[in-house]
């Protein structure tokens, strides 16, 4: 579903990331870590294509990205680290309004029953996300990606600033969109959501993806240790 072939991105002298070859399967969800400027942004970004690649390819659903813009992304959802909204629209009237502009009307009861699906109280659907948290602002973007039918979502350190419980309810969001066959792939630093969310893990240095592990099998002290190996090499 997602694919990286030779993918590279530079600017000037500076390569903000070396030659990768990632694939990432139906219903896989896939965890970057790394510290800043590892690639990781860079990364999320082509496959959106928000930059141009520098050399190879990404491609989503066997489109290559910068050749298909508008088809790539119709079938890609994107969470950044702050989530846009219009503020004085209700969570519910921000979700019907970026379903139908992709293209998508569902009935009252339907949208609901996407934001209650993506873990948001039946409180707030008709309250202003002026009064949202992140966490909350997040649920909407997930029920959003649900409403699309979306077959990818993109995440960029959507943990930052979340306290326990939020970051827990987001990582139960994700495992709902791999249930439907969604194909993650998240920019983090939190090793924890990476080890207890992701099929699969990849570690990334300097521009490079340095390891690519299943999480089956591996703990998160272990996990944790080959990361900080591949930092202090």
């Amino acid at each position: 579903m997602l694919q990286a072939i030779g993918l590279t991105k530079s600017y000037g002298d500076h390569t903000a990331l070396k030659p990768l070859d990632l694939e990432i399967g139906v219903g896989e969800i896939f965890c970057l870590l790394g510290a800043n400027g590892a690639g990781k942004t860079t990364t999320i970004n082509l496959f959106l294509d928000f930059i141009r690649p520098s050399g190879g390819e990404a491609r989503i659903d066997g489109k290559k990205v910068a050749d298909n813009p508008r088809e790539t992304r119709r079938v890609t959802a994107y969470i950044p680290e702050r989530v846009s909204l219009y503020e004085n629209l209700t969570g519910l009237e921000n979700l019907a309004y970026f379903s139908e502009l992709a293209g998508v009307s569902r009935s009252r009861k339907d949208y609901l029953d996407l934001l209650e699906g993506a873990g948001l109280k039946p409180d707030f659907a008709d309250k202003p996300v002026s009064g949202y948290s992140k966490g909350m602002r997040q649920k909407v973007a997930v029920a959003t990606a649900l409403a699309r039918d979306a077959k990818v979502m993109l995440l960029d350190e959507p943990t930052s600033g979340l306290d326990p419980k939020a970051a827990g309810e987001l990582s139960a969001g994700l495992m709902r969109l791999k249930e439907r066959g969604v194909t993650v792939l998240m920019a983090t630093h939190d090793l924890f959501r990476a080890r207890e969310t992701g099929t699969r893990v990849g570690i990334m240095k300097h521009g490079s993806l340095v390891a690519d592990l299943a999480t089956e099998g591996i703990s998160a002290s272990d996990l944790e240790t080959v990361y900080l190996d591949h930092m202090h090499d």
